[in-house]
């Protein structure tokens, strides 16, 4: 049960940044029990782990964006410091940094997280392929009734008679 309120509390610190699903550096440490602060001098000191793929720093604007986004306005009215996004590499490499048994088990929950959302969004664009398949199949189908309504239609007219046979 823990451990499902946990996996909730990473799965709402998941953003959409610059195109990739990232943690924030403030959201990490706490999941570490670690502070901000510790978590980024960790990452000075080891920065050639954190290639731009892993990690990157969130622009003022993206920054004022999320905040909007999310509604954090506890989060300040103007950090000092713009914070750092991980990617799910970023994650995997901090466990290798902080090397905390509690860094370790939270960044291998949080890495099987993005693999379940990853998997998740594989399933609905399948999904959303075989519903647009559904449509064109739908649409077919409409134009074919409608021709077949069409012929009923015609076959239901009455037909006028006279004495010697059908006049049409």
């Amino acid at each position: 049960m823990r451990e499902m309120i946990l996996i909730e509390r990473i799965e709402n610190r998941i953003y959409l940044i610059r195109g990739q699903k990232v943690m924030l550096d403030r959201d990490l440490a706490n999941l570490y029990g670690a502070e901000t602060k510790q978590l980024k001098r960790q990452v000075k000191r080891n920065i050639e782990r954190f290639p731009a793929a892993f990690m990157f720093q969130l622009t003022p604007e993206e920054y004022r964006n999320l905040r909007c986004q999310i509604g954090a306005l506890s989060w300040g009215g103007h950090a000092k410091y713009l914070p750092y996004a991980f990617t799910e590499h970023g994650v995997a490499m901090l466990s290798a940094v902080l090397n905390s048994p509690q860094a370790i088990k939270v960044s291998i929950m949080i890495i099987n997280t993005f693999i379940r959302l990853r998997r998740s969004f594989a399933s609905q664009k399948e999904l959303a392929a075989q519903v647009a398949e559904l449509k064109k199949i739908a649409s077919k189908h409409d134009i074919e009734i409608g021709g077949i309504v069409k012929i009923l239609k015609k076959l239901m007219e009455p037909v006028r008679t006279n004495a010697i046979g059908f006049v049409q």
